[in-house]
């Protein structure tokens, strides 16, 4: 192996380390489930095979370069994120509400009315259905971010050298990033998922949600932020 592709792994494997937006759609989509989790992965490195595709016909550039296009897809990546974070928060109000409401629900004239049925919420998604909540989150999560986008532009090239095609490495580079992101994530979809017996207890569950709900807002309002 080459120095260059070395350090080039080494960089990759430091960036997929560092929690981002990806790193939480991932996890909190494999709490829920583990086909969930592995869906979203497979959108986030969709995403980023966009990137990939977008750094190597030029369109990358054009953007970085254009301060309304990178400031659109900026703001429309950290709306993505406000908007995920908004609809964790009010999940967990809601059934936080509900919760509170069993007691009473719960007694009739006569006494206890028995075990409830579950709400509609608590039943697991379709497999489809699932599949494609993941997906589009992980999708949209990574392809609206445009700090991937730069990562192809700023530091993909530092490891491309002048002798070959250019296109040509960044596919090859670019794969490879896609491949170690996907050996990655589903490695961490397989530990968050042994996490779903713990994060399925109401109280546990309603902080869960209220933590990732505001870490996507936070990061979400960091994006938009960001200079």
């Amino acid at each position: 192996m080459s120095a260059d592709l070395a350090g080039f792994l080494g960089v990759v494997l430091v960036a997929y380390l560092v929690p981002g937006p990806d790193f939480l759609v991932v996890v909190r989509s494999a709490a829920e489930h583990p086909a969930k989790g592995r869906a979203a992965a497979l959108g986030a490195q969709t995403g980023l095979c966009v990137h990939m595709l977008a750094a190597a016909t030029g369109l990358s550039l054009i953007a970085a370069r254009s301060p309304v296009v990178y400031d659109a897809i900026k703001l429309l990546g950290a709306a993505y994120l406000v908007y995920l974070g908004v609809r964790a928060v009010l999940a967990a109000r809601r059934a936080a509400r509900e919760r509170s409401a069993e007691p009473a629900a719960a007694e009739g004239p006569q006494g206890p009315a028995g075990p409830r049925a579950p709400a509609a919420d608590e039943r697991d998604e379709p497999a489809g259905a699932r599949w494609r909540s993941g997906f589009t989150q992980g999708f949209l999560t990574n392809v609206l971010n445009p700090k991937a986008a730069l990562f192809f532009l700023s530091i993909l090239p530092q490891f491309v050298h002048g002798g070959g095609s250019t296109a040509r490495q960044v596919f090859f580079l670019g794969i490879l990033d896609v491949l170690i992101g996907v050996v990655y994530w589903f490695a961490l979809v397989a530990v968050a998922a042994r996490l779903r017996a713990f994060l399925a207890r109401p109280k546990v569950r309603h902080r869960w949600e209220l933590t990732t709900g505001w870490l996507f807002i936070a990061i979400g309002i960091g994006v938009a932020a960001a200079s």
